[in-house]
Formats: structure tokens, sequence, C-alpha cells
């Protein structure tokens, strides 16, 4: 017998038995991965920021207030139409600036439906036990019937909003009336009025806030039109923010100015083409700035038509970037009303579409924490929208909608096929450094390469230069994929030609990069580089690939499964074999309920200690990777007689009981992994992949070394005396 292969084959069952069925363990974000997550902040940046706007907060009112009294100004204001306007600041030229709600008064936010109960994907993702920060006009009418006790009053303010109200229904109303249901309908609700918003965001995101939606921006007629699309104080430090808590991204509307003929000097066209109204921090480079759209879309979740909402404001930004991110659908939204606590009403706008994309996010975390463990950097999330999303009218993005219409259940089927056909990688570049991979292209489906990666906050702050093209990108990374001397580029968009279709070329603007192969087939290397030198020597940044073939395995049922042979006191099963497959074998006595399982690499499998004269099932299926397995073979049954043969028969791999568990420490690991058990001096240990792969190992001598590890979810294995130990980890 082979004890290392048998060995070696326990790590794979342990592995796949400790991971397959994780999702069941884990809900919400508890105290320990908050902690998790503040541990890689940037802490000192973050309290440095605070502080300095707290200490510029008060003085700011009182400027506001008297500038607003010299100047005849209301500090607040409801106009007829139901908008709240207020003057929460003054931009470096003395312009006052004023925020206002985007929602004109009067459906449907999201194909968010699918990750849910009863959707296509078997989900049942609801946001449970999730936190999801709103900043508005004012807070949420949070005694209302369908937040529960979920909407939480952050301010103590009395000052309810109507706005805010319906903003918080869209994102997690339980559906007491069935047409109001929120997109994250067990999630919890932070609710702020904004007059302290960057203050208080940077506080909940230092303290592990993922997302926070935002339905507000500066008013569009009471500014000069270089403000328009400007990386102002204001974006700036948003993306500071974002910067030093990468695991928090904020997602605000892009506004409804379309037809204001508001900005007199665009960067490309006429006024009346609605080019260039982008303002304030829906022109930051890391978050996400949603358009609004008018879709359709069929029973099966499928895109069939889409087309930029008739209020929604276009990009592009001054710089070019590929502004707005991403679009929603925000018309006519049936939502909760603040007039009581059974009222409800419709409403349209980019402030309506973009509960609907904070929502379908906070749901992407909830599905990467149940299926690893872990939630995704903000870096990550905001890349597999953009990949994922559904491209309308002509190929690549614009600067209407961005990158296309969210499409969460496409982006929550790239999670659950990681390692299978898609890779979702969080890495680092270093300076001068090359990053480079090899992928094989599936030949079904286009081959997608995308990076992503939250850029430090733009030293450059326009001051009052109309049309200003001076790139707010900070660190420069570039993606190129190569097959036989054949070079590809990701998209770009020219604002001077905003109208005209996305090219491939350098993109010099843009912290997020795709490229997309038609018709892709054999081996392609994508390499991630940079330009200049990079700010703090390096930058983190996450790599998505979809349409590619990452194992061999396929999710079919196995073939062939027969009785091979006997002896008194083992029977030996055979099936057809089939390359970088892990087999799961279960077999019962017939009256029995329970399964017992195991798991194999080879296409056979021994069964000891049967009784004779006993009726017996078996079955089995393939195992992918730990969320992807096949139907179950049909059940074989037979009847255990113990027919001698002469052919011997070795013992299979040990069954998952007999590896015994250990706990590790810290976990997750960022530069050692300490044991806490019992062993000898012989202990040996290897470091194992989701994908079953033994990539380190040694002996157990003090601190093990998981620097060198990249990020993610590893299994421990330690071999002693006593027997086989396994424990999971988490690498940052």
């Amino acid at each position: 017998m082979d004890y290392n292969n048998i060995v070696f084959k326990t790590l794979q069952i342990v592995l796949f038995s400790s991971v397959l069925f994780y999702t069941a363990l884990v809900r919400g974000q508890s105290k320990e991965q908050k902690n998790f997550i503040r541990s890689v902040y940037q802490t000192k940046e973050i309290e440095t920021f605070i502080s300095k706007m707290k200490a510029g907060y008060d003085m700011k009112q009182i400027k506001l207030q008297q500038f607003a009294k010299e100047n005849g100004l209301k500090m607040n204001e409801k106009l007829s139409d139901g908008t709240i306007v207020s003057l929460q600041d003054l931009g470096d030229d003395g312009t006052p600036l004023f925020y206002t709600t985007f929602m004109d008064p009067t459906s449907k936010v999201s194909r968010a439906n699918e990750l849910h109960q009863g959707g296509s994907l078997n989900l049942a993702l609801d946001g449970d036990d999730l936190e999801v920060g709103v900043w508005d006009a004012g807070i949420a009418l949070a005694t209302h019937q369908e937040f529960d006790v979920r909407a939480k009053n952050m301010d103590g303010t009395e000052e309810i909003s109507p706005h805010a109200t319906m903003v918080t229904g869209a994102l997690i109303s339980s559906g007491v009336k069935k047409k109001a249901k929120g997109v994250a309908f067990a999630a919890d609700a932070l609710t702020h009025d904004w007059t302290r918003d960057k203050i208080e965001v940077a506080e909940a995101a230092a303290n592990g806030m993922l997302l926070s939606n935002h339905s507000y921006g500066i008013k569009s007629d009471r500014v000069p039109d270089w403000y328009f699309g400007s990386y102002i104080k204001v974006s700036q430090d948003w993306d500071d923010i974002m910067f030093n808590a990468p695991y928090y991204l904020m997602v605000t509307a892009a506004g409804n100015a379309q037809n204001s003929y508001d900005n007199e000097m665009p960067v490309y066209g006429k006024t009346k083409d609605g080019f260039d109204l982008l303002l304030g921090f829906a022109v930051s480079k890391n978050g996400i700035t949603v358009a609004g759209a008018n879709t359709r879309i069929n029973d099966k979740g499928e895109l069939t038509s889409a087309e930029v909402a008739g209020y929604s404001s276009f990009g592009p930004v001054d710089d070019g970037r590929i502004k707005p991110d991403l679009a929603g659908d925000g018309t006519s939204v049936f939502s909760a009303s603040s007039y009581g606590n059974q009222s409800y009403g419709a409403s349209t706008g980019t402030s309506m579409a973009t509960p609907g994309v904070t929502g379908s996010l906070l749901l992407l975390q909830q599905y990467h924490e149940q299926l690893y463990g872990t939630y995704m950097k903000a870096a990550t999330l905001k890349g597999l929208a953009l990949h994922t999303a559904d491209d309308v009218a002509a190929a690549g993005p614009d600067y209407k909608m961005g990158w296309g219409v969210l499409n969460v259940k496409q982006a929550a089927e790239v999670l659950k096929h990681k390692d299978f056909s898609t890779i979702i990688s969080e890495e680092t570049l270093a300076n001068n450094a090359v990053y480079s991979i090899t992928v094989k292209a599936d030949g079904k489906q286009p081959l997608s390469a995308s990076i992503s990666w939250t850029d430090p906050k733009g030293e450059f702050i326009n001051r009052g230069s109309i049309n200003d093209a001076t790139a707010a990108l900070t660190n420069d990374l570039d993606m190129r994929i190569t097959k036989d001397g054949k070079e590809f580029f990701p998209w770009k968009l020219n604002p001077a030609k905003a109208n005209d279709r996305a090219q491939k070329g350098d993109n010099r603007v843009d912290p997020y990069e795709r490229i997309d192969i038609q018709d892709a087939k054999g081996e392609y290397t994508i390499t991630i580089t940079h330009k200049g030198g990079l700010t703090s020597a390096v930058q983190d940044f996450s790599l998505i690939v979809s349409g590619a073939e990452l194992t061999q395995c396929r999710i079919e049922a196995p073939n062939g499964l027969e009785l091979a042979s006997a002896t008194e006191a083992v029977a030996r099963f055979e099936w057809n074999a089939a390359a970088e497959t892990l087999f799961e074998i279960q077999y019962k006595e017939k009256n029995e309920v329970e399964w017992v399982t195991g798991h194999t690499w080879e296409n056979h499998w021994n069964i000891p200690d049967l009784e004779k004269g006993k009726a017996y099932e078996i079955r089995l299926r393939a195992v992918c990777t730990e969320n992807l397995v096949s139907e179950f073979s049909k059940t074989l049954e037979f009847e255990f007689n113990g027919a001698a043969t002469e052919q011997p028969i070795e013992y299979g791999p040990l069954s998952h009981s007999e590896a015994l568990h250990i706990s590790v420490y810290p976990n997750p690991a960022v530069n050692e992994l300490m044991v806490n058990a019992q062993l000898s001096s012989d202990a040996e240990y290897s470091v194992v992949t989701v994908s079953g792969n033994i990539i380190k190992n040694g002996k157990v001598n003090g601190a093990i070394n998981v620097a060198d590890l990249a990020s993610g979810l590893y299994v421990l294995m330690v071999q002693d005396h006593s027997g086989l130990k396994s424990s999971k980890f988490y690498k940052n």
C-alpha cells in the first residue's frame, strides 16, 4: 500500500469535505470579520482624515450660514416638486455647493430576484445580518412596517426624509407589500442625513462597513460650467476614504440633469446633447456611479433590451474616464413612503436606480462570504460588477451607461465558477514588477480579463479651468493579453468623441481595464505592469478572468458504476475514469437513511465490513471545485454475498472522519501561522489550495511562514504519529 498516496488523497478529501459544504456554516458579518477588515486598513490615515474633517466642520457651518445670509440664500429648502436642496459646502472658487436629491416623484430595481429564494440560481440570498449605510437628505422612517427594526436612525434626529425612506425601502423593505420588496430585504440600513457625510462614512468604513448608498449630489443649476466633470476637493476626499479603507465601496447616483441644459460648455457636443453633467463625488475614481436605464428583462433573467433613461446624466468626466460606471433600473420604482407606517409610493430617477445596485452588490458580498468565508475588497466587488454587466448596443463601454446594466446573476455565476472557468484573485504589484499568468480559453465563450484597483487620491484638483483633461489617476496599471505574437488591448473611450464607439488601446485614465477576446482558442498570456513609480511602491489590484478552462474536470454525473469484484470482507466498485476529477462516493444499507461518504481521485473504491445477505445502495458524483459538483449517478443496488476472488483488494483512502481537526492562529494570517496542538518533533505540514494542490510543505517547527502565499482560503494538513489533522485558514 502506498501510504504517501493515501495521505495525499486524504488531503483532498478533507479539503473538499470542509469547504464544499461551508456555505451553511456562516451568516452575516461577524465581529471577527470586521476586526480582520479593520486590521488591513490605513488606520492612521483614516483617523487623520476624520480629525481634519471634524476640526473644520463647525467653522464651515458658521461660514455657510454667514454666506447664505449675505447672499440671500436659504440653507435648506423644499422645492415645489418635493426635491430637497441644502447648502453643504463652498467650492475653492467660492461657489456655493447645494446637495439635492435625484428623484422625480413617480418598479423593479434589478435582477437580484434571481439570487433570492426561488430564484433561478437557488441561492436564497437576502442580506441577513449585513449592514448598508444610507446617507440622504434626512433619515428614513424607521417605524415603517417594511423595516421591522432594521432601519437604524444613526443621527438621533427627528428629520424624517420622504426621499431617504423610499431609497431605504428599495434597499431593505421586507415585502409586506410584495411590490415594495427590497433587493437586500433582510439587511440592516444605517440611515443618516448628509450634513456630516464624509466624517460619518469614514468612521463607519473604519469600523468595517462594506457599502453605502448616496442618492444625492451637487445641484447642477447652481454651479459654473467648469465644475462639470471636474475632479475637485469633494471627489478627492471620497477617493481618499476608499483608498484607506479598501473593503469599503461608495455607490452614488449619476443625477437627473440630462435635459437641464445646465452645462453650456461641455467637453463634447452641444448643451442639448446632455454630455458632461457629472459633479462632485460622482466624478470620484474609486466608487461606482449609477446611471438610470429603461430595461426589459425576460422570465429567465436575461436582458432583452436597454436604453439610457431620458432623465439620467451622462459622462464623460473631463479626463476621459468611463463614468457613469453602471446602469440600473430607476423607472417607476415602488417603495415605502414616509407619509405613514403603511404608506407606499412610486418614484423615478437615478436615486432609485442606485439602491438597486447597492443592494445587489451587498448580496454578492454575502454570497462570496458563504462560498469562501471572506468578503471581497471593494476593487474586487467593483471589478466583478463591471466585468459581468450586460453590454448594450455597441460592444464596449460608453459615456451614458458605462459598462452596461448590472447583472448580478452573471456575477454570482462567476463567483461560483472560481477555479473552474473563472479566476478571481486579489494581488499586489510592486514597483517595476511584472505579474503574468497563462490561461487556456474554453472555446465556448469570449475570454474576458479585467483588472480593478482602488487608486490613491488624485493629487491634481481643478480650481477653475474649463474641461481640464489632467488625469486624476495616480497609479497607472496596464493589462495586456498576448498569443502567438499578437497583442490584445483594453477598452477605452475618447471624451473628444464621446458619442463614438469604444476603441481598444492604452488606457491611461481608468482604474479599471478589461480585455474581451471573441472566439478565443488556445493559450493566452495575461500580463500586468505599470507606468512610472507607484505611490508607496506597491499597488493592490484584483484580477478577474472568465471564459477560461482551468481544469479538465466536467460537471457531469459519472458513468459505468459497477460491482467489479468482492471477497468475504470487501466489495470493489469501479466506474469510468475522468481527468482531474474528485469523486464522491456514498453508500448505505437499503433500509437506512444516512449515507456513508468517501472521496477518491481514482475510478475505484473499496467498501469493507459489509454484511452477507444484506442489500446495499451506492452512488457517486464528480466534484470539480468546492462549489461545483455534478448530479449523482444512477443508484446501484446490490446484495453482498461475499463472493471469493483471487484478486487482492487494497483499501481506499482514509475516510473524512479519520482526519482529525486542529486549530491555527492567527486566522486570518498575514506572515506566520501557528498550530495549536501537541505535536512531536516528527510532525510535518502541507498547505493545500482550494483546488486541491499541495503548494507548501515541511516540518512543523514553530511558526509556519505563509508570507509568500497569495491571499485566499487554504487548508493546513498536519501529519503526526497520532494521525492526520486539518484546519482551514485565510491568508490576507
